[in-house]
């Protein structure tokens, strides 16, 4: 890798990473559970319509909501994710040997929990208008693999946080059709840490233009990584809408879309390469070289555009008799919008941009759930969903998302405090199919493309690996009829 690719490829991959990973319920970066009360049934209830959640699920459902409704929750995430390597590897740049990658593999690289909360509130207007809003996590990310695991030049950790502010109106146009619409001002922030790879950086810049032999590069002696903190966020803003159908008292059907959201995330890099030695190989005192033996690099900055996928989805709500109601929801994600991640490198433009190839795949989302009516205080919930992941190939599957096909199993409860409150209670364990990665960086450490021989950043390096995860998802929800 050059030298000058050094500082760069890890603030910009940092960036689109940031942006483009999760280790999250839902498919592709979604965090994947917006209510509790959805979250009981697998997140079936698109057409139940039951409480003020119906902002993010169908906002035509709010005028089924009587009075001012007010829902607060909270879903604490347990995952369990476990990395085995299996040969990852880095390039040696100009003839130069790739070093050992490290005898850190990974291991559980999950954090031991995460939480995320939502608000919801309604307000009936009149008998035909009703509006609301809605506060909640659309996605969300928290991974750290450590310093010396084999796939360190690729990431090292990441923290990527969101909030949707979501307000919206329904039109009751008759007893049978019900519109809605809202729209949505998007908060992202990503932090994320990854290793560089200053031992084959260093050496390849001293043997192409200084000339040292591999016996000379033996005696510098440079040893151990750089780290490189990187934080950036941006505002985005989007639309949904909605239309409920009620066939009659005990069935209607729901047909959703939420419009993607386009963003610019931009930030900046902090470097620490306080643990990288050489041995003080003569020459290295003697000019120029002493700087690159120091390893003092400027910050950079750069920006990559993102639009996060569409979604579409068509639901429906039987209630089968006093006791027991039906209902099921197919939802549609448009992720074949994330081709690749193209990060333009503002500040130093001749370096060339940083390209994630990721080839992703629209996704499907089935689920089919239940509720029960034990008795006046307590209704029991239940569900179970099938969803895809958006990678098509082992090669496209970046740790930074090790996503797989997934099935979802829910239990809920509302528990009827008195008239005006009640809560609600959801477990789902989320089982992952078991995935394999084989990501190569697809820019070489000289910084030029393989395929089209322009200037690029990367490092050139593949990881090689296994993953098994599962999640488990605690939510508690508390709501409030004014």
């Amino acid at each position: 890798m050059k030298l000058k690719h050094l500082s760069l490829s890890v603030m910009i991959m940092g960036t689109a990473l940031g942006l483009a990973s999760t280790q999250a319920a839902a498919s592709g970066y979604q965090f994947g559970s917006q209510s509790v009360s959805g979250q009981g049934t697998a997140h079936a209830n698109g057409a139940e319509a039951n409480d003020p959640s119906t902002i993010f699920t169908n906002p035509a459902g709010l005028s089924r909501l009587d009075g001012t409704q007010l829902v607060i929750g909270g879903t604490l995430v347990v995952p369990h994710s476990e990395y085995t390597d299996n040969g990852s590897t880095t390039t040696g740049a100009l003839g130069i040997p790739a070093h050992a990658t490290g005898g850190g593999n990974g291991g559980t690289f999950a954090p031991k929990a995460v939480a995320a909360p939502t608000f919801y509130l309604s307000h009936k207007i009149n008998d035909k208008i009703t509006a609301g809003i809605g506060m909640y996590v659309p996605y969300g990310a928290k991974l750290d693999y450590g310093f010396d695991w084999a796939g360190r030049y690729a990431l090292k950790s990441i923290n990527l946080q969101s909030l949707n502010i979501n307000p919206s109106i329904s039109f009751k146009l008759d007893e049978r059709h019900s519109f809605g619409f809202g729209v949505s001002a998007q908060y992202m922030d990503a932090t994320l840490e990854q290793m560089a790879d200053a031992t084959t950086g260093i050496n390849a810049y001293l043997k192409q233009n200084y000339g040292l032999t591999n016996a000379q590069l033996a005696a510098v002696g440079v040893k151990g990584d750089g780290l490189a903190h990187v934080e950036g966020n941006d505002w985005g803003f989007g639309w949904n809408i909605g239309y409920m159908f009620q066939l009659d008292e005990n069935t209607r059907f729901g047909l959703a879309y939420r419009s993607s959201v386009k963003q610019s995330l931009s930030g900046s890099s902090t470097w620490t390469f306080g643990n990288v030695t050489n041995n003080a190989f003569g020459p290295i005192q003697q000019n120029s070289l002493g700087a690159v033996a120091k390893i003092k690099h400027p910050n950079a900055s750069a920006s990559v555009d993102v639009t996060t996928p569409e979604t579409a989805s068509a639901n429906f709500f039987h209630q089968l008799n006093p006791k027991v109601a039906l209902m099921g929801d197919v939802t549609w994600v448009r992720n074949s919008r994330m081709q690749q991640i193209d990060i333009k490198q503002y500040s130093t433009p001749a370096q060339g941009d940083l390209v994630l190839h990721q080839n992703w795949k629209d996704t499907w989302r089935v689920s089919f759930g239940s509720n029960y009516q034990l008795n006046d205080s307590w209704m029991l919930r239940g569900g179970v969903a099938w969803e895809q992941a958006p990678l098509q190939s082992d090669d496209q599957r970046h740790p930074a998302i090790p996503d797989s096909d997934r099935i979802w199993l829910s239990f809920g409860a509302n528990y009827k405090i008195n008239k005006q409150s009640s809560l609600d209670l959801a477990y789902s364990f989320i089982d992952f199919k078991n995935a394999n990665v084989n990501y190569t960086d697809s820019c070489s450490p000289a910084g030029v493309s393989p395929t089209t021989g322009a200037a690029c950043t990367g490092n050139g390096g593949t990881v090689k690996g296994s993953y098994k995860t599962y999640l488990q998802l605690i939510g508690v929800q508390y709501n409030y009829r004014f």
